[in-house]
């Protein structure tokens, strides 16, 4: 099954939204304000420092920006790929396409191309998704609100201050191998995959593996980046900031 992408759709990933970073907030209410809406806004996961469905204190923190994204939910299609610091989103976000990681990645279709979209937060070993699959279990995330919110949302404020000073904007070397050898876990048939397309790694690179291409999007947080996509014989994103 496709999803279909359409011209001048806009991409912004890994804002990283907190206490003291609010890039997201601001760029939604210059696009609130915009005369002409993009035809699709795609959000590529970690928007916010930590948000999740059955955590209360994540949902009273980012109030404004919730609001937001709901209102312009119903004037733009907007597809949320969660990712590793905001999953569990569906109740929040009724109206937006919601991914979460056990769908990812998708596959999307634009000007007869197909692409395969995702966070990024995937193929890191069995431990991980060990590690994922317990984090967003339904039971075990309402346990951990509740004690959460006895101790006066001690948790949440805990991991929120852990990535609040942490250096999120480095280059990471070998990249383009890395890369390589994680995309070729994909359990699709990349040989028909025109392009992959996700955020996770904060780079800002564009890679070609024969007849495959690959971007990763650069982080909000870091550049104040976000791009859209286009088509001119092949396809094109186009980075503003």
């Amino acid at each position: 099954m496709y999803h279909d992408i359409q011209e001048g759709a806009l991409f912004i990933s890994d804002a990283h939204d907190n206490e003291s970073r609010d890039g997201f907030y601001n760029f939604l209410r210059e696009l609130e304000k915009r005369e002409t809406l993009p035809s699709q806004l795609f959000l590529m996961g970690d928007m916010f420092e930590l948000l999740v469905g059955n955590v209360t204190y994540t949902k009273l923190l980012f109030k404004d920006t919730i609001d937001i994204l709901n209102s312009l939910s119903h004037k733009v299609e907007i597809f949320y790929f969660e990712g590793n610091h905001d999953f569990d989103l569906k109740t929040i976000f009724p109206n937006i396409k919601i991914f979460p990681i056990q769908v990812q990645p998708t596959l999307f279709r634009f000007k007869g191309k197909k692409l395969l979209l995702s966070h990024g937060d995937l193929n890191q070993g069995t431990g991980y998704s060990i590690y994922t699959g317990i984090v967003r279990n339904i039971i075990i995330l309402k346990i951990l609100n509740f004690i959460d919110t006895l101790t006066k949302n001690s948790i949440s404020k805990k991991i929120i201050s852990l990535h609040i000073d942490k250096d999120i904007c480095y280059k990471i070397k070998d990249f383009k191998q890395i890369i390589k050898q994680k995309i070729q876990k994909y359990d699709i048939g990349l040989s028909e995959i025109d392009f992959v397309c996700e955020g996770h790694h904060h780079q800002n690179r564009e890679f070609v593996f024969e007849n495959l291409k690959y971007k990763n999007f650069s982080s909000f947080a870091c550049d104040k980046s976000y791009f859209k996509i286009t088509f001119a014989e092949e396809i094109k994103f186009i980075n503003f900031s």
